[in-house]
């Protein structure tokens, strides 16, 4: 019997054909990065590039994370909604920061965006609320828009020897700083 390792190392890890990340000439501003990698997942056909992986601390400091879907992204930070009493909802209350982990296998990156959580105005939490499937009509008072605001980004862009390229950003006083990441991936 094939053990789950065997059956693990051979599934292909990603495709043979992927961008390169020129560290070099990076923009100033990690918006900039990420949008524009957002937009190639987008033209690439990938489905829901707009998943991300939220990560949030419970009351123990437990990391707990889950999929949840970028809604938008403004001057405010990175949108998310749920309700204000789900476990996300009251964890952000408590602890407001958090990170979002997006990945697109089919060209080997990834970006961690990690900041605080702020609720957005109760006009963009109903706005969106009227948007999903379970609207029926009426306002729905526990529903919320956050936005996280970012204060660091870590993009990622896989290689196939495994020598993946990362760069770091780094918000400080004066505005963002980055480098490229030279320790070991993780």
């Amino acid at each position: 019997m094939e053990s789950i390792r065997d059956r693990l190392r051979a599934v292909p890890s990603f495709p043979d054909q992927m961008p390169a990340l020129e560290t070099e000439a990076v923009p100033d501003d990690p918006d900039r990065l990420f949008l524009g990698w957002l937009d190639d997942a987008i033209a690439s056909g990938a489905r829901q590039p707009n998943a991300l992986s939220l990560a949030t601390l419970s009351a123990e400091g437990t990391p707990v994370t889950r999929m949840v879907i970028l809604k938008d992204r403004d001057e405010r930070g990175y949108w998310f909604s749920t309700h204000r009493d789900s476990k996300k909802g009251l964890q952000v209350a408590a602890n407001p920061r958090a990170s979002m982990l997006f990945f697109w296998r089919e060209s080997g990156r990834q970006v961690r965006i990690t900041g605080t959580v702020v609720p957005l105005d109760d006009e963009t939490s109903q706005a969106d609320w009227r948007t999903r499937p379970a609207y029926a009509g009426a306002p729905n008072p526990a529903w919320q828009v956050y936005a996280l605001q970012a204060t660091e980004f870590e993009f990622l862009q896989a290689r196939l020897d495994r020598k993946h390229v990362r760069v770091a950003y780094h918000k400080t006083t004066s505005g963002w700083t980055h480098a490229r990441v030279t320790t070991p991936a993780g």
